[in-house]
């Protein structure tokens, strides 16, 4: 009976009454002892409010059921169907809504919708992967942020498809532990890719030059990750690189300088179709035989196989997995193959030197900026010490709990 007076009340109340009116029925149902006659009245009540004339009614309803277990599903599903604030309140929270109730509000619905839907916790892989496909920009940042969605990685991939030159979803991925080691490096190459156009375009590089600086920033970025990580990423990283076209000699020759070989051995495994264990055994072969044989498998150029011979003696000299001594192009390693290609000639020994002489550079001046960083330190230990000679017996000491 009270429920046929709240109704009949409600034709002729003002909306801001009738939205208060909306979100107190609302509450009974959800928290009060009603009867069962009056609990139908009253969810046949609600869903009949769900058409009033003013969308303060719809909101009050929403904000009140949206996060409740005992909301009856036809009415979260009303609620979703209706403007864009309302049912995004129950796309994000309502736990009555079903995985294909999300996927078909996400392939419908507008931008705030899909946000709401990439917000919520426990996100399955459905609704992951019709986001993935569907959803626009701002709802692939809100899904890559959130922790709690279970994202396949078809659809990481298909999310950097879609907007990779997106910076804020690209961060958002790179967040995420669970990001593949391929896809970190497809997003690199994305990356670089995208600073090499924009410096074109503004004029400040020629379109080669800002090319050759984004590949070489792709390679070092390579050789990092496959250095620092699991086994079954250097294998990764490798595809990801083969099928855009970036899986070239003067990358794994760059990872062998840099005393990081995973990325190398990796290559020659890919581009060989050898066993894994025997690339393993013919790379480690202190004798360096079959090497050549190794080079020609994988197809790489015949000028190229004094290079990579030096260098993988070279690497076994001083242990071929005992890693770098630091990040970058290892100087010591590359004087060996210089010495090596020192005496070729031809278009591609032009080539090859050109290549190694870069890295050589790139190397002398990352060996500078570490030094300069080394000196400036020391010179500010100096000038503390000078100005608080105290500040000395602390640091012999390791008492320095009095330091600002």
């Amino acid at each position: 009976m009270i429920v046929r007076r709240f109704l009949l009340w409600a034709r002729t109340a003002p909306a801001e009454a009738r939205a208060a009116g909306a979100a107190a029925l609302a509450g009974a149902y959800l928290r009060s002892e009603m009867s069962d006659e009056d609990r139908q009245e009253a969810e046949t009540a609600l869903l009949a409010l769900i058409d009033d004339p003013s969308p303060s009614v719809r909101r009050a309803i929403a904000e009140e059921m949206a996060p409740s277990l005992r909301t009856p599903r036809n009415l979260a599903l009303g609620l979703i169907a209706e403007q864009s604030d309302v049912a995004a309140l129950v796309l994000a929270h309502s736990p009555v809504l079903t995985e294909a109730d999300l996927v078909d509000a996400a392939a419908i619905g507008d931008r705030l919708a899909q946000r709401a839907i990439a917000m919520r916790r426990g996100l399955p892989l459905g609704v992951c992967a019709a986001l993935a496909e569907v959803g626009c920009e701002e709802a692939l940042i809100t899904l890559a942020g959130n922790r709690g969605a279970d994202i396949p990685e078809f659809s990481l991939e298909r999310m950097i498809e879609r907007f990779g030159d997106s910076g804020a979803l690209r961060e958002a991925l790179l967040e995420r532990p669970d990001l593949p080691t391929g896809l970190r490096q497809a997003i690199a190459a994305r990356v670089s890719a995208t600073l090499a156009s924009f410096v074109a375009g503004c004029g400040w590089l020629t379109p080669e030059r800002s090319e050759r600086l984004a590949r070489e920033a792709t390679e070092r970025v390579a050789v990092a990750l496959a250095a620092g990580g699991e086994a079954t990423d250097a294998p990764a990283i490798v595809e990801v690189l083969r099928v855009t076209g970036r899986l070239t000699p003067g990358l794994i020759l760059r990872s062998l300088l840099s005393g990081e070989p995973a990325l190398a051995e990796a290559a020659f495994v890919s581009l060989s179709g050898l066993p894994a264990g025997r690339v393993a055994v013919l790379l480690r072969d202190k004798r360096g035989a079959g090497l050549k044989a190794l080079c020609r498998k994988a197809g790489l150029p015949g000028s190229l196989e004094p290079a990579f011979t030096a260098a993988i003696l070279a690497l076994n000299a001083r242990g071929f997995d005992a890693g770098g001594a630091r990040p970058g192009i290892d100087r010591t390693l590359l004087r060996d193959v210089l010495i090596a290609c020192e005496g070729m000639e031809g278009a591609e020994a032009d080539s090859l030197l050109a290549l190694l002489r870069r890295m050589d550079a790139e190397a002398a001046r990352e060996e500078s900026r570490i030094l300069a960083d080394t000196l400036a330190d020391d010179a500010a230990l100096a000038l503390l010490v000078e100005a608080d000679p105290a500040f000395l017996v602390e640091l012999e000491t390791g008492d320095l709990r009095d330091v600002a």
